[in-house]
């Protein structure tokens, strides 16, 4: 079932996610319905705040294999840092240029509910810690000048 992306203005997508406590049978088909969404919307990643779910779940589309994040903490994060254009289905038109860690590591729940450990690096890395930021209520809005904020809000 597709899902209704929420957009900016929308204040819900400003909330703290709440942890999922189990991984059940609504948890996983809400997920399906969520990785269903990302790839009709062409996206590379979706966070549950962005269908309007204040739930810890994020999913990645990867090189054509769907990464599914419950409950996801990053846990290590390189000082290497660099600097890329990213948009958001949230933020329709919008692109903006985001600076972010290389690498992480993130513990999270998968699929089955089972923990896992994943490293990842540059174009993922941007994109879990993209995913990551909407579940503690962040928006690339907030990672930009306010003068490129002003702009974007115009445009709209």
């Amino acid at each position: 079932m597709l899902l209704n992306i929420v957009k900016y203005p929308n204040l819900d997508l400003n909330k703290k996610s709440q942890e999922v406590q189990a991984v059940n049978d609504e948890i996983k088909q809400f997920v399906l319905n969520m990785i269903e969404t990302m790839k009709k919307e062409d996206g590379v990643g979706l966070a549950a705040p962005q269908v309007g779910v204040s739930k810890r779940i994020v999913v990645v589309n990867w090189h054509g294999d769907d990464l599914v994040l419950i409950n996801p903490m990053i846990i290590q994060k390189s000082w290497r840092k660099d600097i890329k254009t990213e948009g958001c289905l949230s933020l329709p038109k919008a692109e903006f240029k985001i600076k972010r860690h290389k690498d992480i590591t993130v513990k999270s729940l998968d699929y089955s509910g089972k923990n896992v450990k994943i490293k990842a690096s540059n174009l993922l890395a941007r994109i879990i810690q993209h995913e990551i930021d909407h579940l503690n209520g962040v928006l690339l809005v907030d990672k930009i000048n306010n003068k490129e904020k002003k702009k974007y809000e115009e445009s709209l």
